[in-house]
């Protein structure tokens, strides 16, 4: 088993990790951001795809629901 990369200098300062990602919308692309609670942006990345199928359903009820801010959909990690 692989050992997971210990969180950079810069990691360290900036706390939880956000992960960005589109979906599409249409014949566009719909940014996404996922806040998580890991120091790094591996284990972020990692949970991400690990859960594709769930957060991409949130993405897609969010934007379905008008809920984003700017050109956004912010989602958060429980």
């Amino acid at each position: 088993m692989r050992k997971l990369a210990k969180p950079t200098e810069q990691e360290l300062n900036e706390g939880p990790q956000k992960v960005f990602f589109q979906i599409a919308n249409g014949n566009a692309r719909q940014d996404c951001i996922l806040q998580t609670s890991f120091s790094t942006q591996v284990e972020a990345r990692r949970y991400l795809m690990s859960n594709w199928a769930t957060i991409e359903k949130m993405a897609r009820n969010a934007l379905a629901a008008g809920g984003f801010e700017g050109n956004q959909i912010k989602l958060a990690m429980v």
